[in-house]
């Protein structure tokens, strides 16, 4: 080749290199980047301190991106004149005895497994968490290793929240300030991987499924009966099957691929959202390990609203402090995404988690969409509660608030197990789910959405 010949080549490759992506910038990176920067150099946060408008950044270290974002002002979305987050003692609470125990049995053996595709797996895994809760932090499938520990959370086999018990709720509103909320039941059901002694560690009517959830909505009246089953399959290969049951219809319909990106009956909520953290599955997502920061959260949620928007400060919708204080909490951050041959199509680039060292799940998210602009901020407050009974209070299993603020749309989505009045939950787990309830054909199979209106 002429000497021509060869820069003709290369100009010609240098051109092409932008249309191919390989030189873009990852926004995403340069902002955890400096973040980490930022944040190096933390000690902690008495308790007793409250955090202000006046004061906040003296505390902006032990904050997430999205919520210095909030803070600062930089979207329609922003803290209230009047936010007051107060930071109590950091609690630890025990795991369940049982889950501890069957976690250190069989976490060494199981392994993480990249398929010649690109994806990722993991093999030998019986129950508790995939791997151990200390891991190596150096290793280069840490971040995986984290996020499949999010999976499998040391929680209950069976959760319901019903309309005797109290519905869940969706609640919505826009920048101008029009808001509805929906009821919702839902039935999260462990078919496989269970580490609780009171049930199998497969379900007899499991059929290859380990997990399933499935939501239907009691009101508006408009929307009544429509109802949503997700089943999650043991081969971590398989991508989850999706199903609707249309009371127009009356027939359940099998949802396409793509469903996994449709809003959830009207919120900012995407069927990726509705199991927090699991996502697209064990096969198809990816995660980097960035680093270890303290984060101020709230998961000793005591109180929390079940009333739209009386109990929350607006207009952004947050937390008052009668919700419960808060606590400095070591956590891992991990950059989660889908592998690069399935991320065509996809609506979100980039899950930036930030991982309670201590319980494995995520607290608080900063979700980019497939361009990796910031499209959606999300705080995710949890309450303890009696898994078993001769163990007293632990870290999950009770109940939970989510928000949603999308700062691309400005709009935000509230979901909430709490009950109208605030102050009790209407989620049932385990022994304390009702009988009609634990019923795995109606409520873990497609067939049983047949059933629905009956």
């Amino acid at each position: 080749m002429t000497t021509i010949a060869r820069r003709l080549a290369l100009i010609l490759a240098l051109m092409l290199v932008p249309l191919l992506g390989f030189a873009r910038a990852d926004g995403v990176q340069d902002v955890m980047k400096a973040w980490l920067a930022d944040t190096a150099n933390q000690s902690t946060i008495p308790p007793g301190t409250k955090i202000t408008m006046q004061n906040w950044q003296q505390y902006k270290q032990f904050m997430p991106v999205g919520m210095i974002a909030l803070f600062e002002g930089k979207y329609f979305w922003k803290m209230p004149s009047d936010v007051e987050i107060d930071i109590g003692p950091t609690v630890n609470r025990p795991l369940p005895k049982a889950f501890v125990e069957t976690t250190e049995k069989y976490a060494s053996q199981t392994k993480v497994v990249h398929t010649p595709e690109g994806r990722m797996n993991i093999a030998n895994f019986v129950a508790g968490w995939p791997f151990p809760n200390n891991p190596d932090l150096k290793d280069p499938d840490a971040g995986y290793k984290i996020l499949a520990d999010i999976w499998v959370p040391p929680g209950a086999y069976i959760a319901n929240v019903n309309p005797d018990a109290g519905d869940a709720r969706f609640c919505t509103e826009d920048r101008f300030n029009n808001q509805a909320c929906s009821q919702t039941q839902a039935l999260y059901r462990q078919l496989d991987y269970n580490y609780d002694p009171r049930t199998p560690r497969t379900h007899p009517q499991a059929g290859g499924a380990w997990f399933t959830q499935w939501l239907m909505q009691d009101k508006p009246e408009q929307s009544k009966y429509t109802a949503v089953l997700t089943i999650f399959w043991k081969d971590f290969g398989k991508d989850e099957d999706d199903y609707v049951f249309v009371p127009a219809l009356r027939r359940s319909l099998r949802l396409s691929a793509s469903a996994r990106c449709s809003p959830v009956f009207g919120s900012d909520l995407v069927k990726d959202d509705l199991r927090v953290g699991f996502d697209a599955g064990l096969a198809v997502m990816s995660a980097d390990y960035l680093g270890t920061r303290k984060i101020i959260s709230n998961s000793e949620l005591t109180n929390a609203s079940g009333v739209f928007p009386g109990n929350y400060d607006m207009p952004l919708g947050f937390a008052k402090p009668s919700w419960g204080d808060w606590q400095v909490r070591p956590s891992y951050i991990i950059d989660t995404r889908r592998v690069p041959s399935l991320r065509p199509g996809y609506c979100y680039g980039s899950k930036i988690m930030y991982v309670d060292a201590w319980f494995n799940q995520q607290m608080w998210e900063d979700i980019y969409d497939a361009n990796l602009a910031l499209w959606k901020i999300l705080l995710i407050q949890r309450k303890p509660d009696v898994l078993f009974p001769a163990e007293g209070m632990t870290p999950l299993g009770g109940g939970i608030t989510e928000s949603f603020w999308d700062v691309q749309n400005d709009h935000v989505s509230f979901v909430m197990t709490a009950n109208p009045d605030g102050k009790t939950d209407g989620l049932r787990l385990n022994d304390r789910v009702p009988p009609q309830y634990d019923d795995v054909s109606k409520y873990s199979t497609p067939g049983g959405l047949m059933t629905v209106m009956r």
